[in-house]
């Protein structure tokens, strides 16, 4: 349920301007049920890949650079 809700606030910001018109010839179409269902799936990969992006941690900078460091030294005594 999360993934579905980040998933439409990032499509509403992106998109807001074009989701009347897409609205109006989903209406219009045969088809409704399978389009709101591929819908649904766009929603939820919009949803991990908004949340992968925002909430995830950066990697801690002095970690990356201890095991840089770590990795020279082993590469020297070799």
């Amino acid at each position: 349920m999360v993934l579905l809700v980040a998933g439409l606030a990032d499509l509403a910001v992106s998109t807001a301007g074009s989701v009347l018109g897409t609205v109006r010839e989903l209406t219009r179409r045969s088809d409704a049920t399978e389009l709101a269902a591929d819908a649904e799936h766009d929603l939820l990969a919009r949803g991990r890949l908004a949340l992968d992006r925002y909430a995830a941690a950066p990697p801690a900078h002095l970690e990356i650079l201890a095991r840089q460091a770590m990795a020279r030294r082993a590469a020297d005594d070799v």
